[in-house]
């Protein structure tokens, strides 16, 4: 069983686009022993001038996606895509169908020539794209501010990543948007809930188990000081009312904001270097 749906995070300015999918240990984003559903979030930001879209999800939900950006704007809108990690499948799978389907302006990316990253389908020889279109690439730079229209969109580096990724804070809405980091709430069934305004699962002992069962499973013994400092000054320089992470449900309430940074930092402190030691992590083993 699986959920397609759209949230309006803020009335006219924010849609979250919900495809779920189950969880049974082969979604690294979660721990092995994982089950339930968690829900992918792309996320379209509009104005009258244009819109962005922030990552293009996998590609099994293509059709699913472009029936939801169908319904939310106009083949013709100036559509500007950023994909948070270039590296990832659940950012990059659908820019190409999306490219195809919609106008697309720019693809902002840490990298030059963005359709060597996005072309998953056989390039015809000689260096063709197979009908597929060019996209024009923007590159990105650390604190990259974006314009749609008069609103002002703020990129920065993610300042905890185990690869290439990007946080976006939009001001208009006081949205977070944290791609991989915030991401582990999921629900039982495909319907959610996948927007919260209260949370007991998150707490100190949850989430460093979560973190160590997934991708940051090497923050165990590394120095941490630098990364909880980074992620400090993120929650003290903007004003942060949502968290919407690329995956899992979206929290929102500044009380919750609060809350996700104030353990994520107690368990960044707990797995320093001065206080645990490095070990080998075994293919499988859950901590």
């Amino acid at each position: 069983m699986s959920y397609s749906g759209i949230a309006e995070l803020a009335e006219g300015k924010v849609y979250a686009l919900h495809n779920t999918f189950p969880l049974d240990g082969r979604i690294s984003a979660y721990p092995i022993s994982a089950r339930g559903h968690s829900v992918s979030n792309c996320y379209l930001l509009k104005e009258d001038a244009g819109a962005l879209l922030l990552d293009t999800g996998y590609a099994a939900h293509e059709a699913e996606i472009l029936a939801q950006m169908e319904s939310l704007i106009a083949p013709d809108t100036p559509l500007h895509l950023l994909p948070l990690r270039i590296n990832e499948f659940m950012s990059v799978g659908n820019a190409m169908a999306i490219a195809r389907r919609f106008n697309v302006v720019e693809c902002l990316a840490p990298v030059p020539e963005i359709n060597e990253w996005l072309e998953f389908e056989a390039l015809e020889p000689g260096g063709g794209t197979g009908g597929n279109p060019v996209l024009p690439t923007t590159i990105l730079k650390p604190l990259h501010p974006l314009e749609i229209g008069e609103r002002y969109i703020e990129v920065m580096n993610a300042p905890i990543r185990l690869i290439s990724t990007r946080w976006i804070y939009d001001a208009a809405t006081r949205i977070l948007f944290t791609s991989d980091m915030f991401s582990h709430l999921w629900a039982e069934g495909a319907e959610g809930p996948w927007l919260l305004d209260e949370d007991d699962a998150t707490t100190t002992s949850f989430v460093r188990s979560f973190l160590l069962n997934t991708r940051y499973w090497w923050l165990e013994g590394a120095s941490t000081d630098s990364i909880r400092k980074g992620i400090m000054e993120v929650f003290e320089r903007y004003d942060i009312e949502t968290i919407a992470p690329g995956y899992g449900a979206i929290l929102r309430g500044r009380c919750l904001v609060e809350q996700q940074f104030a353990v994520l930092d107690e368990v960044l402190a707990g797995l320093d270097k001065g206080v645990v030691k490095p070990g080998y992590v075994a293919l499988g083993l859950e901590r």
